[in-house]
């Protein structure tokens, strides 16, 4: 089993792209860790400095604690899949698993049995003699992972292996590659965009934003306890609600959050509390996901909000209700990495205006949507623009609090609806879009 240790890795291509800045990262002997981002965002790129096909403009790469900046991508005792499987179409697909074998000298009774070996615990034991174009592409996809198996590395690296197949299919062979590299005891770096392959097949899941690690922690922890807007934003189906809040402090009593027209009472006894208080008269962002709202009779307690249904999702196994609760819904736009408040076309068309009349490029400035400030010229560090501005309030976008409901209830567009909110799971950013009470997860 191989131990890598990213220190403060950058890359940047000769066009000025800042591909990856500033990471480190730790991954354990036997370790499965899934990098999980957008496209663009660099995990790619780091899966590729970790193999040896791409050199880091500055920072080192430790395999078992050592410096392997300059060893070949041969010696590194890697094995690497990729999406798009590349196999040789001339060869069988015995050969085609068997191929690392033969370059490394193994004889042709050892390899044949090595490779029937691998095959049958993939369930290709039958294939053998096919040619990559006459298979599925689940078989294709468990070619490539048999040849890069058959080699016995200390460490995997994945590369979207899923991506290319059927929904189902990927379901099936994220359960087996999880239970094979377990099995295997072998140390895996695992990429992907997929938030349901992360959060099943991980030990742990370090999550990147154009370049620059936004959270590492088990699933657990990074769904439950996100340390940045941006990755409460990212993990979730349905999506995080965020909030935009007025904190205002009653000293040993409570803490308001002040929601539009209605407002939540944080109790003083809460030791969140007081990481909160620290922002009396500011704005901040409140999330609460759709699991942590339970419908309730109509109540004026301090736990409950009151809105109205807008619209239903209906997904067969649960609905969703989204209310008008009269708030202002904070919006993180994926790509770029800004948080804001209200329109994304409104940003677009504003972002658009800037370049044509040369106003600094990406820099945004709002004139009323509370929107992002400041030029996020590599759209990293979760602290490099703000989500409030100084600006009104008529291109704010309305909240759409979604409530997990029973299947098909008996609602309809403008129904009123009560829901009473679990204070211990609500979430709290700054204006940065760093978690506030990141301290104690």
């Amino acid at each position: 089993m191989t131990t890598v240790a990213l220190k403060d890795v950058t890359k940047v291509f000769p066009d000025s792209t800042v591909a990856v800045d500033n990471v480190s990262l730790d991954v354990r002997a036997g370790e499965f860790m899934v990098l999980l981002g957008p496209s663009g965002c660099g995990k790619s790129t780091v899966l590729r400095m970790i193999a040896g096909l791409e050199d880091p403009t500055s920072g080192a790469i430790l395999l078992n604690g050592e410096t392997a900046n300059d060893i070949s991508p041969r010696d590194r005792g890697v094995a690497m899949v990729f999406q798009d499987f590349a196999l040789y179409p001339h060869m069988t697909v015995g050969d085609n698993i068997g191929f690392p074998l033969r370059l490394s000298g193994v004889e042709p009774g050892t390899r044949s049995e090595q490779v029937a070996q691998v095959a049958s615990a993939l369930g290709i034991g039958d294939v053998l003699e096919r040619k990559p174009s006459q298979l599925s592409g689940g078989q294709r996809q468990r070619v490539a992972l048999g040849r890069a198996i058959v080699r016995r590395p200390g460490l995997f690296l994945m590369d979207e292996p899923l991506s290319n197949l059927d929904s189902g299919l990927r379901a099936e062979l994220r359960a087996e590659i999880s239970g094979l590299v377990r099995e295997l005891g072998v140390t895996c770096v695992y990429v992907t965009h997929d938030q349901a392959e992360a959060l099943t097949m991980a030990d742990r899941v370090a999550i990147m934003r154009r370049g620059v690690l936004q959270d590492v922690g088990t699933p657990t922890q990074v769904y439950g306890r996100p340390a940045t807007l941006y990755v409460a934003a990212f993990l979730g189906s349905p999506r995080m609600n965020l909030l935009e809040a007025e904190v205002y402090v009653n000293l040993d009593r409570h803490v308001s959050l002040h929601l539009g027209d209605q407002t939540l009472y944080l109790p003083w006894n809460d030791v969140r509390a007081r990481h909160v208080a620290h922002f009396h008269g500011e704005r901040i962002v409140v999330g609460v996901r759709a699991e942590a709202l339970v419908p309730v009779v109509s109540s004026t307690d301090g736990d409950v909000i009151q809105g109205r249904v807008r619209y239903l999702e209906h997904h067969g196994h649960e609905s969703l209700a989204f209310l008008d609760i009269g708030a202002t819904a904070v919006v993180v736009d994926e790509m770029a990495g800004r948080a804001r408040s209200g329109s994304g076309l409104q940003h677009g068309l504003r972002r658009l205006v800037n370049r044509v009349t040369g106003r600094g490029g990406d820099e945004f400035h709002s004139g009323g949507g509370g929107v992002a400030t400041a030029t996020d010229s590599h759209g990293g560090d979760p602290g490099d623009s703000r989500v409030f501005s100084d600006g009104g309030r008529h291109h704010r976008r309305p909240a759409e609090l979604a409530v997990r409901l029973a299947p098909y209830p008996a609602l309809g567009h403008g129904t009123p609806l009560s829901v009473r909110v679990r204070m211990d799971a609500l979430h709290f950013f700054d204006d940065r879009g760093r978690r506030i009470d990141v301290g104690w997860r």
